[in-house]
């Protein structure tokens, strides 16, 4: 966690509690009630609403801090934080009327996935939506669920909103939508990232925010953060999280033997070489995820939009840090040996979380590709950077 960055003072409260119910959230599938409960009463799953909506508004960076205290904790708890609050981003671009009607509720909490897998058509009672979502990580507990829509012609053919939007992200109450069973996993259990679907659910013209390229309504340092950047970063948050509980988890587990073995972990050399490398990949992932991110609220402060390659250096660094992250907890699960594997051994869902983490597409493997080919000046599509 970045020392220099405050944390609310109820977050180590909240972050106790969800490491107590960790185990509890896993088997049931969901982030537990009571974390869930607490989590909205300290209103930390609305720290990027905008002030307006009576929400913290708070930094980028401040909020990356408080998702890695929480991925500390319990790696679901820091997910579900993570997507609420990105998700939260648009408060600052929806239309007003709307943005009140979903964060103005102080204990409201929104998620969805922003891919346009549905499809919506304009009629005159507002924008018909049909379609299925997956990796819909919190939904069971959210006050309004979103999800991206390509919109259509009676035909099925390309068009466009009022408003000009193609693929905006539609807000759903919770009663249009149905949460499938689909979150069958070997990690993030608890985030419920379950596939949800609406059929023929009409939406109020305008209930809909653009993610890519729109100009946000509230002109706020938050709304004019790429919310792409934000989303990446946020994720690698809470991979960093779950790596430096890696690394207290071999440490404390340092009086443990192999089998066959006079030493203890922390009496051998190599099991040393271990826990000093995966801290060095924690700090360096968070500290150049946070001089990009650092970088890009600068430059909004002094009055300019980020740049492209700023957006690309962000993303960079937010699948770097997630790289680095999993190469640490790797490195700690393995160096304890057998004793990782068993049940009542944080290791074990740490590990488990992560590599399911790792596949999210802001910081998979394969987004390196498209930086490198940004860096080598070929055609990039940087939309969602």
């Amino acid at each position: 966690m970045t020392a220099r960055i405050a944390l609310p003072p109820e977050l180590p409260r909240v972050a106790q509690l969800a490491n107590s119910l960790a185990s509890a959230t896993e088997d049931a599938g969901q982030l537990h009630p009571d974390v869930v409960a607490e989590l909205t009463q300290a209103g930390l799953f609305r720290r990027w609403v905008a002030a307006e909506y009576q929400g913290a508004a708070a930094p980028i960076s401040t909020v990356l801090a408080e998702i890695e205290a929480l991925g500390k904790a319990d790696g679901t708890t820091g997910w579900c934080v993570m997507i609420a609050n990105t998700t939260a981003l648009t408060s600052h671009h929806l239309p007003a009327a709307f943005a009140s009607e979903i964060y103005g509720d102080p204990m409201g909490c929104t998620g969805g996935f922003g891919m346009p897998a549905g499809t919506g058509v304009m009629t005159p009672d507002g924008l018909k939506v049909t379609g299925q979502w997956s990796w819909g990580s919190g939904t069971d507990h959210c006050t309004w669920i979103a999800g991206g829509v390509r919109i259509v012609d009676e035909d099925g053919n390309p068009a466009q909103t009022p408003d000009g939007a193609t693929t905006p992200f539609v807000f759903f109450r919770p009663d249009q939508v149905t949460l499938l069973d689909t979150w069958h996993v070997s990690g993030m259990k608890g985030t419920a990232s379950t596939d949800y679907a609406v059929e023929d659910a009409i939406v109020a013209e305008g209930r809909w925010a653009q993610l890519i390229g729109a100009t946000p309504v509230i002109d706020s340092p938050l709304g004019r953060f790429p919310f792409f950047s934000a989303l990446g970063a946020g994720v690698a948050a809470v991979l960093l999280g779950m790596a430096d509980r890696a690394a207290d988890e071999l440490a404390g587990q340092g009086g443990h033997k192999f089998s066959g073995s006079s030493k203890a972990l922390a009496e051998r050399a190599p099991i040393q070489s271990d826990l000093a490398r995966a801290q060095v990949a924690i700090a360096q992932g968070r500290s150049h995820l946070h001089a990009m991110v650092a970088d890009i609220e600068a430059s909004i402060a002094a009055g300019d939009d980020a740049t492209d390659e700023q957006r690309v250096a962000l993303r960079l660094a937010a699948s770097g840090a997630a790289e680095r992250a999993v190469e640490a907890i790797d490195r700690c699960f393995h160096a304890v040996g057998g004793a990782a594997i068993y049940a009542d051994n944080p290791l074990q869902r740490i590990f488990r979380d992560a590599h399911v983490a790792m596949s999210h597409g802001m910081i998979a493997p394969r987004t390196f590709e498209a930086f490198g080919r940004y860096r080598f000046g070929l055609p990039t599509n940087t939309a969602q950077f």
